[in-house]
């Protein structure tokens, strides 16, 4: 696996609640499980990310001086892994990328070191709209969707989730 139990999210999954419900099926696991886990702020840099048309969720695509600000989450394990491909589905493909860290150096934010993750890549760029995907308005606007609490990942709620995009 590239990136050795390291994915930098930059969607749906930079909320908690989300990437624990895709994993482990509970928006709020147990701390034996949330403590697996880090999300630290990282950038992706020469990529950019666009709402996919008619959908709650963002897509990346390779673009030279741009940078997206997501989140790097460690711990994961292969059976991780293979809930976020099944999440993310046929439309995007997990690539390795080197991502910068952010830390707190005298109160502000600097770039810290260079860290080896997968991404999901968006493989359809002409169904991306031009604006930047609104993380805040997600959370504030769409997130209760995406956090049933009842919420688990079979092929009929796939479906859902794609009729509904």
């Amino acid at each position: 696996m590239g990136g050795e139990g390291t994915a930098f999210v930059y969607g749906t999954l930079m909320a908690p609640e989300v990437f624990f419900s895709v994993c482990y099926g509970n928006h709020c696991p147990p701390a034996a499980i949330s403590d697996l886990h880090t999300f630290t702020p990282a950038i992706l840099e020469d990529h950019c990310r666009h709402r996919v048309q008619y959908a709650d969720y963002p897509g990346a695509v390779p673009e030279k001086g741009h940078e997206i600000r997501g989140v790097l989450v460690t711990g994961l394990t292969d059976a991780n892994m293979n809930k976020l491909d099944y999440f993310e589905g046929s439309e995007y493909e997990r690539r390795t990328v080197k991502v910068r860290v952010l830390v707190r150096e005298g109160g502000k934010e600097v770039l810290g070191p260079e860290k080896s993750a997968s991404v999901y890549v968006f493989l359809k760029p002409n169904e991306l709209e031009k604006g930047e995907w609104d993380f805040e308005a997600f959370r504030r606007d769409k997130m209760k969707f995406w956090t049933r609490g009842d919420w688990t990942f079979d092929d009929d709620d796939k479906a859902a989730v794609n009729d509904l995009a």
